[in-house]
């Protein structure tokens, strides 16, 4: 126990391992004592069949929460053993039905006086715990199956690398960087456009002088990321040129920017933020939506590659948060 003491919460995984382990050789001892020939990863499937009905293997596997290959992998064990055989389904050869044999029916007496010794057993032992496992192991199922652990890693890992990344106003030192990182991305699936050439190389003049905003996002003072938002008037922005560096992905460094500039947006009393992007980027989408972005229908764009609109409605946020 030292070791999983030593290790905590990162051993999750092995220390539950270890006590499925324990419940299965001490169960294996409980089916011993009743003579009764059975290993206890079978049980779920001998008690679905235990009515006497026929199951396809598919049925059984929706029935108990297995896999497929899991649960043929049992029936073929309990098969060799004489407790289940198979038969053809019918109008499908390449299904079978399973059933139990006239052994496996005959555990029925034995396990039901079983059922009612381990219920006590259990209902003892729980009553001497300070926590209900039973409700604990239901909740943990529960949340892992509305956000896995592996994805909950993944949103861990980009908060905690995001912290790393800073978010700073345009500087001139910078136009070399805001070009670049545009240009990689855009010529990464599209190509160049008079517009890009135009607001890319002339930053000041068409972005800031006309009350724009341009931000970067330095890791380690080194420009990974850019957006700008871009004036239409009093009421509305454009949300234009993110682009993010390959080198930054999975940082969340998209949402770092997008949120800034919907915050300066805010600031400045805009009403709606507009942008335009393309459908394959389903990455870039997902953000906008995140962020509350809606489809919209548009303007004529100046960019070939645009083929959807976007809009973010900031005075329908304001009336909802109060």
């Amino acid at each position: 126990m030292e070791f999983y003491n030593k290790v905590g919460r990162l051993a999750l995984g092995s220390r539950m391992r270890r006590l499925t382990e324990l419940h299965m050789d001490q169960a294996s001892k409980v089916y011993a004592l009743y003579n009764v020939e059975m290993q206890p990863k079978w049980f779920p499937v001998y008690y679905s069949l235990c009515n006497g009905e026929e199951k396809t293997i598919t049925l059984i596997a929706q029935e108990i929460g297995h896999s497929h290959p899991s649960v043929s992998t049992i029936v073929k064990e309990m098969t060799k053993k004489g407790i289940v055989k198979e038969s053809p389904y019918k109008g499908d050869g390449r299904k079978n039905y399973v059933m139990l044999t006239e052994k496996g029916l005959s555990f029925d007496e034995r396990l039901q006086e079983q059922f009612m010794d381990v219920n006590t057993a259990i209902e003892e032992a729980l009553a001497e715990t300070q926590h209900n496992l039973w409700k604990a192991i239901e909740e943990w199922e529960y949340i892992l199956e509305q956000r896995s652990l592996d994805k909950r890693v993944i949103d861990a890992k980009k908060q905690r690398e995001s912290r790393d990344v800073t978010i700073v106003e345009y500087d001139p030192k910078y136009q070399a960087d805001f070009r670049r990182l545009n240009e990689e991305w855009i010529t990464t699936y599209f190509k160049m456009e008079p517009a890009d050439y135009q607001s890319l190389d002339h930053a000041k003049e068409y972005i800031l002088d006309k009350g724009g905003y341009i931000y970067l996002a330095l890791l380690k003072g080194e420009p990974i990321g850019t957006c700008a938002l871009i004036k239409m008037n009093d009421d509305t922005y454009e949300l234009a040129k993110m682009a993010v560096s390959p080198l930054a992905k999975g940082k969340g460094v998209g949402n770092l920017l997008g949120n800034t500039v919907v915050e300066k947006a805010k600031s400045l009393g805009a009403k709606k933020i507009y942008l335009e992007s393309n459908m394959i980027l389903k990455p870039a989408i997902n953000l906008y939506q995140k962020l509350g972005f809606k489809k919209v229908l548009g303007n004529p764009s100046p960019y070939e590659r645009c083929n959807i609109q976007m809009e973010l409605n900031l005075a329908y946020l304001c009336t909802e948060i109060r």
